[in-house]
């Protein structure tokens, strides 16, 4: 989909590779931009490309953000003792930004029976093989961040586990990717929302694209005003916003329900995280980490 007129401030930044995981953290929470990161094993871990739409194109507000991201480097290698990260911006039209996914975005199996396939690569599916195929649209996340591949993980988990009728409810969905994963892992019911209209669209018509839509509906809406319960609740945002919602999410969680939260940050934020929800009676069962981020399962008690 291309709307006319749109512009994006493309940030290119070249660091140390214990960097990026703080450095995309901070531009996905904090400036709320979109990240492309290489794997560690490819050649361009150590470099980070952002994207952050600037419709009016405001000169005062592109110098704002740019040295919003600059102090904030300054710090991240002052404090990591290396080098100071390089950073260079340039604005680019839809059609820059569109080629840019496209050329880092390939096939991949994100857990293991799982593939991820954007709708421009022809892929075959192997016997047994789940497949979803993508657009991330005007949207961001592909599923290639830790915190999504974490959240598949326990999801995968806690739907093999019984062959109850599972509701589900993901929340910020994003492109739609735990939601779409979830009916194909054997939830019944899945119900998605997210506050960016983008990301909305591009979750709508990726579950038309996979068949999906029987099972799975996409909303845009704020949370308090969602209802009814929900065996399995999936939020993969950031600690913040999950500090904030914490009472929505233990009002909509069936009791004996299945809480999985993810965008945490090992240390501080994951007792953070486990105290809060604590308090709106659920009961931290299980984690799981992959570098710097952790992934929280918990079960909702009386």
């Amino acid at each position: 989909m291309t709307i006319c007129g749109r512009r994006w401030l493309k940030i290119n930044i070249v660091m140390e590779p214990i960097l990026v995981e703080p450095i995309s953290d901070f531009l996905i929470g904090i400036i709320g931009a979109g990240v492309e990161t290489g794997a560690e094993s490819e050649d361009s871990h150590g470099t980070i490309n952002c994207y952050l739409e600037q419709p009016d194109q405001d000169n005062d507000t592109l110098e704002t953000v740019l040295r919003q991201v600059s102090t904030y480097l300054e710090e991240l290698a002052s404090l990591f003792k290396v080098a100071l990260p390089v950073l260079t911006s340039t604005m680019i039209g839809e059609e820059d930004w569109g080629k840019n996914w496209k050329k880092h975005f390939k096939p991949f199996a994100i857990v293991p029976g799982l593939v991820i396939s954007p709708t421009w690569e022809k892929y075959e599916k192997a016997p047994g093989e789940l497949l979803l195929e993508m657009d991330p649209g005007m949207a961001f996340g592909t599923g290639h961040h830790a915190t999504t591949t974490l959240s598949l993980v326990f999801l995968q988990e806690v739907l093999a586990s019984s062959d109850r009728n599972w509701k589900v409810l993901d929340v910020g969905t994003g492109t739609g990717i735990l939601g779409m994963a979830a009916v194909l892992f054997g939830a019944d019911d899945v119900t998605a929302i997210d506050n960016d209209p983008d990301a909305v669209r591009a979750a709508e018509e990726n579950v038309v694209r996979n068949g999906l839509q029987d099972h799975m509906r996409v909303g845009f809406g704020p949370l308090p005003v969602l209802k009814g319960k929900h065996q399995l609740v999936v939020a993969n945002i950031v600690q913040d916003v999950l500090l904030q919602i914490a009472a929505d999410l233990a009002r909509l969680t069936a009791i004996g329900g299945v809480l999985i939260l993810s965008g945490i940050l090992a240390g501080d934020q994951v007792g953070n995280v486990a105290g809060r929800y604590g308090e709106e009676g659920f009961v931290l069962e299980k984690e799981r980490a992959e570098g710097e981020w952790v992934v929280l399962k918990f079960e909702k008690r009386d």
